[in-house]
């Protein structure tokens, strides 16, 4: 079977189908957690990353299969956006809801506004409904004006926008007051909000972002990104996050094209080359991506959402650069990807996370608040794309 063929076939036979059925069509949005045996909790939860992610899911499954029967999907998803994770009084999307719709968690992350806007943008992409534009422009506003400071942009918040400590994307055993991921998706987010809106402001804080990496995120003499930082943006761990690395690497091409300017394309190019070199040395192993290495000690879990980007990754150098050894590295995780790490159970979708002998973590579950459709839905999109030849 064609590559082309093959993603395509994970994406119509195995992913849709899976979210397809967790929709909620009594409270809204889509069920919240599936347990390691594929039992659907109905009251648990719904975070609202989940809810953006799968809108953005099923947004650009729309427009990459022209298929009418996902429009439902993705609207369904959006109002769930607009009418509950929406705080209408004090702004910006909660953290979670309760199963009903009611605000459970009211923490307000920056990361949490970002996945909103990302989402928001595809889904105006994909049905051009002025709504959803305007709602990612004022997102926009709000992280610019409530989650950004002189030192960059800011975590967690509580619902009225004061500081709160940033424990949902804090690990490793700190409290980080700044984290490369949530400017990374603040990144991503804004990227897609430029490409549909072409607003010159977004355009400027993108290049403000790619400063901020290239200058205070990114460490040449270890050639990576540094993860957890204090307030002034010192790193605080010696911690090496493989799969974002690589999925940064993408990210940055993907973002410089749109924002076409070839200043930036230029400067970030030998950072973009120097993670991709360095991940495929130190974390490709066994047909697949480690997870982490902190303190020099490798963290050898086979994680869903790592797997994903890092065959994404790894494709567009070798679609940049022609060379073939990050081809065949990217077809080999893939292969491990089809054969280790896709759920085959009926009803299943990917395990989240393997050890390092290929057995699945009984202990996480299928669907939770970070387990979504968006890294392995967004691989399959992608590699559409570029293996339609």
């Amino acid at each position: 079977m064609a590559l082309y063929d093959e993603f395509k076939t994970h994406l119509t036979d195995k992913l849709i189908p899976f979210w397809k059925a967790l929709k909620d069509d009594e409270f809204g949005g889509f069920y919240g957690y599936m347990d390691f045996d594929l039992n659907v909790r109905r009251d648990a939860e719904k975070g609202c990353i989940l809810n953006s992610r799968i809108l953005w899911f099923f947004s650009n499954s729309y427009m990459t299969l022209k298929d009418e029967s996902l429009r439902p999907y993705a609207e369904h998803a959006y109002r769930f956006l607009k009418d509950k994770c929406l705080d209408k009084k004090n702004g910006g999307v909660f953290w979670s809801l309760d199963y009903k719709g009611d605000p459970f968690d009211t923490t307000k992350h920056t990361y949490n506004q970002a996945f909103a806007i990302y989402a928001l943008s595809s889904y105006y992409d994909a049905f051009k409904d002025p709504e959803a534009l305007k709602l990612a422009c004022d997102l926009f506003r709000l992280i610019e004006i409530k989650c950004k400071d002189e030192y960059g942009y800011k975590e967690a918040q509580s619902m009225e926008f004061y500081a709160i400590a940033n424990d949902k994307l804090s690990e490793n055993g700190v409290l980080a007051d700044r984290t490369m991921n949530t400017l990374l998706h603040v990144f991503e987010a804004y990227t897609e909000f430029y490409r549909v809106s072409r607003r010159a402001e977004v355009a400027e804080r993108l290049r403000s972002i790619l400063d901020t990496i290239g200058t205070r995120v990114y460490n040449p003499e270890k050639r990576r990104q540094e993860v957890f930082f204090d307030n002034d943006m010192n790193s605080l761990i010696d911690l090496h996050s493989y799969g974002h690395d690589i999925e940064t690497a993408w990210l940055i091409d993907r973002g410089t094209c749109v924002l076409g300017d070839e200043s930036y394309k230029k400067l970030m190019a030998p950072i973009v080359s120097a993670l991709e070199d360095n991940i495929l040395s130190l974390a490709y192993d066994r047909h697949s991506l480690k997870n982490e290495c902190e303190n020099g000690v490798v963290n050898e879990w086979r994680i869903w959402w790592v797997q994903a980007e890092a065959v994404l990754g790894f494709y567009n150098a070798y679609q940049k650069r022609g060379d073939e050894k990050f081809k065949d590295a990217a077809l080999d995780i893939w292969d491990f990807i089809k054969t280790k790490l896709t759920d085959h159970r009926p009803g299943g979708e990917w395990f989240w996370r393997l050890n390092k002998d290929g057995e699945p973590d009984r202990e996480k579950p299928e669907v939770e608040q970070w387990k979504c459709p968006y890294h392995n839905g967004r691989l399959c999109i992608e590699m559409m794309k570029r293996t339609n030849s």
